[in-house]
Parts: structure tokens; C-alpha cells; sequence
């Protein structure tokens, strides 16, 4: 069963589309949705089944698999700016030193690099929430 994401739905026609993981498009018609799903917002994650129609591929089946995130949701969990500026001034310092053993003509152990990569990935995924 094939994947992708609501391109675009527009509630008053009752249409829209999917964008597959493959990147090709399936028109999404509202009688293909789960019964109480009026219309799926951008971004919703579903599951679905395939056919040709007369225009080309359109969605059967169509089952939601994930929601988009929420906006409001995301805003109300981001830390408060004070406690970022302990957090970001704390990745500097470890930015520094990673800094100096690169200017030693060395990489820093696997560990240790993978500890920093995955330090600048949380504070970034911080600082989008």
C-alpha cells in the first residue's frame, strides 16, 4: 500500500491531492476518505490504495496514518529564551573546543563528534520548535 502526504484539499469541492513518496501526484476524492474525516489538512500522512481513473491515478481507501503537526502545539513545548541562552552559550564552549582540535590537524574521536552532532541537532530542532 503506497504512502505519501495531502498535497492540497479543498473541503467545498470535495477533491484534492496526494503527493506519493515517489513524488507523482493521486487525485484524492472525498468519498476515498475514512467516514468522520471531513477534510485532511496539508501535511497529513496516509496510507492508500491505487486506480485509474479517467483523468489518471486516483486514491482508494485512504487511510490516515499521521496528522501534521500543530503549530499552537509546537509554540506551547519551546523553551523559554532565558533557559536557550545557558543551552546555546554551553554549545558554544563545546564548539570551541572542537574547533581547537580541528586546528591541531586533527577530527575529533568518533564519540566525542557523534555526542556534538547529535548536541547540534537537538538545539536546532530547539530553536524550529
Amino acid at each position: 500500500m503506497p504512502t505519501g502526504k495531502v498535497r492540497f484539499f479543498d473541503e467545498g469541492r470535495g477533491f484534492g491531492f496526494i503527493t506519493g513518496e515517489d513524488g507523482s501526484d493521486v487525485f484524492l476524492h472525498a468519498s476515498a476518505l475514512p467516514a468522520g474525516v471531513e477534510g485532511p489538512r496539508p501535511g497529513t500522512k496516509v496510507e492508500y490504495d491505487v486506480a485509474d481513473g479517467k483523468r489518471g491515478p486516483s486514491a482508494l481507501a485512504v487511510r490516515i496514518v499521521a496528522a501534521p503537526p500543530s503549530v499552537a502545539k509546537a509554540k506551547s513545548h519551546r523553551k523559554k529564551p532565558e533557559d536557550m541562552v545557558v543551552i546555546i552559550e554551553d554549545l558554544i564552549k563545546v564548539l570551541d573546543e572542537t574547533s581547537n582540535t580541528l586546528r591541531r590537524g586533527r577530527y575529533p574521536e568518533r564519540r566525542s563528534a557523534s555526542k556534538v552532532a547529535g548536541l547540534l541537532r537537538a538545539v536546532a530542532g530547539d530553536l524550529e520548535a
